[in-house]
């Protein structure tokens, strides 16, 4: 995959260029291959059994969505061993895992971790170029080790060297390298070295699982001094936080399309439910929601994407808006389909619980809302 040509940036003084959210045919086909392989390798019955085992990823689909399709190295340079696309794929894929919510540690290794990499990653050397080309290749994974609900504001180092311990964070039991931000630096950590615990916690979301890292006496390999590793983690959860978007809007359509179907099919009085008067309303309310989220999203990828200044702004305003969307959505479709939608067989309490955990993932609504009033300015009164 060849990469998309950027718009040119705005010149002083002009407006900026007009953010494209439509998907372009390679987004689609791209799109169509990955639903194609969730739907034979992570289907609601599948994912369920994943979630009561000791392995919830199943590393076959991993290497299918990360090699065969190539999604792990979407975001790398094609230097480096990658696909030379851009975030708008990327999200392209989130959309598709979130509608199938499927484990498999794609937010965090082949976005977060690799965005902060790419921050750091100046040529092709280098032990951050050798590690994005291993991720690219599928080879192994990495994760930022903060805790998941760190927003982008929130990227100061929580540990002063090695030595030390960081809460829930997302895939670390399953993650091949460990980029650790302190106070020293960015190390990179390899979960197999001596002095690295890694204890799985039992998360709401069983199919993205959170971890304890306790770090004691451990080495890694320095890849940032302190003030370039604070700016590539902040990348790193801008990214993360930005694309989650569309993992939520992936949430929010899967609920919504089959709340509909349930409703047509389900009869009550000889006639289907959801041609009550009260359903059609909560029904059209919601997508009218799914469609401001799709907006909110797409907005969020393409600014990355563009490298625009108002990407900060764009991925605030999506995730202010899209995690209450995603969570609407899921409560609606456990509700509409009434006594089964509670039962552990139907996948409604998946979406639900991964609606629930990505609310709060890399900053909740409220600190998004308030970061969006620090970033718009106001005119003078």
């Amino acid at each position: 995959m060849t990469a998309p040509t950027q718009p040119p940036a705005a010149t002083p003084g002009q407006p900026p260029a007009t953010p494209d959210l439509l998907y372009t045919q390679d987004e689609e086909d791209l799109r169509s291959a990955v639903r194609a392989l969730l739907a034979d390798r992570a289907d609601a019955p599948t994912v369920i059994a994943a979630t009561e085992s000791d392995t919830p990823y199943d590393p076959r689909l991993w290497e299918a969505l990360a090699t065969g399709i190539g999604a792990a190295g979407l975001l790398v340079p094609e230097k480096l061993g990658g696909q030379g696309a851009s975030h708008r794929e990327a999200a392209v894929v989130l959309e598709e895992l979130g509608r199938s919510v499927a484990p498999a540690p794609y937010l965090t290794s082949a976005v977060v971790a690799t965005e902060t990499l790419l921050a750091l990653a100046d040529g092709e050397d280098g032990p951050a170029a050798a590690l994005l080309a291993e991720l690219a290749s599928g080879a192994c994974t990495a994760v930022l080790a903060v805790p998941f609900a760190t927003p982008p504001s929130g990227a100061r180092a929580a540990l002063t060297s090695l030595d030390g311990t960081v809460r829930g964070v997302a895939d670390a039991a399953v993650a091949d390298v460990l980029l650790v931000p302190t106070a020293e630096g960015l190390y990179a950590v390899e979960a197999a070295t001596p002095g690295v615990v890694v204890e799985p916690l039992v998360p709401l979301d069983l199919t993205r699982p959170l971890a304890t890292l306790a770090l004691s006496g451990a080495t890694g390999t320095l890849l940032a001094d302190a003030d370039a590793s604070t700016t590539a983690v902040r990348r790193g959860l801008l990214a993360g936080a930005g694309l989650l978007a569309s993992e939520q809007l992936g949430i929010a359509e899967w609920c919504l399309t089959e709340t509909v179907r349930y409703t047509r099919e389900r009869h009550q009085f000889n006639r289907p439910v959801g041609s009550f008067q009260s359903l059609k309303h909560r029904m059209a309310q919601l997508w009218l929601e799914v469609v401001s989220a799709r907006a909110a999203a797409r907005n969020a990828a393409d600014a990355l994407a563009t490298g625009s200044p108002d990407a900060p702004l764009a991925v605030a305003v999506a995730q202010a808006y899209c995690s209450g969307v995603a969570v609407h959505a899921a409560e609606e479709c456990v509700q509409l389909h009434g006594g089964i939608g509670m039962t552990w067989e139907h996948p409604a309490h998946l979406y639900l619980k991964r609606a629930k955990a990505d609310s709060i993932a890399y900053g909740s609504a409220g600190s998004h809302r308030e970061a969006v009033a620090e970033l718009v300015e106001l005119p003078a009164p």
